[in-house]
């Protein structure tokens, strides 16, 4: 099966990522759910990509773990601001360039600051949109220290 080419794959060809392929049957609305049922691994090794934005719409992009939700309020309080919210899907999209379910951190349309779950650093491979819905890269997490110089945060709630 030829595996699809995206902005993401692009990005990590370009910075020389070794990674690997996992497309599976996307579900709308299914999250990281579907996607570590369908692939056999645990949901906290799966990666979301949130696009979410501060009281003066800055875009920016958290990186958590499959099965927490981001404290949005300790967030906020880590970046120094009044308040984080998510964007709206056709706002996340203009910022990315992605789908929201295939949004990836890799490759964006513009480069947005990341904020990336601590604990994500601790797994020794971690699977991450591959910029588009039902396909996910397997990648090691130090890689996204490497390519995105993400803030590291502890904003994972369960």
């Amino acid at each position: 099966m030829k595996h699809p080419e995206t902005p993401a794959t692009l990005f990590l060809r370009k910075h020389g990522v070794a990674h690997s392929d996992h497309l599976y049957t996307y579900e709308e609305h299914g999250g990281t759910q579907v996607s570590a049922r369908e692939l056999n691994v645990p949901e906290h090794a799966v990666v979301k990509t949130l696009v979410m934005e501060d009281e003066a719409g800055h875009p920016l992009i958290v990186l958590m773990h499959g099965n927490l939700k981001v404290s949005t309020k300790e967030l906020a309080r880590q970046m120094g601001c009044k308040k984080i919210s998510p964007c709206k899907p056709e706002v996340a999209q203009r910022h990315t360039g992605f789908m929201v379910g295939g949004t990836s951190p890799f490759g964006t349309r513009k480069a947005l600051p990341i904020y990336l779950e601590k604990s994500i650093l601790d797994l020794s491979l971690i699977y991450i949109n591959g910029g588009r819905r039902g396909y996910l890269v397997g990648v090691h997490p130090h890689d996204l220290l490497r390519l995105l110089s993400p803030t590291v945060v502890e904003v994972g709630l369960k």
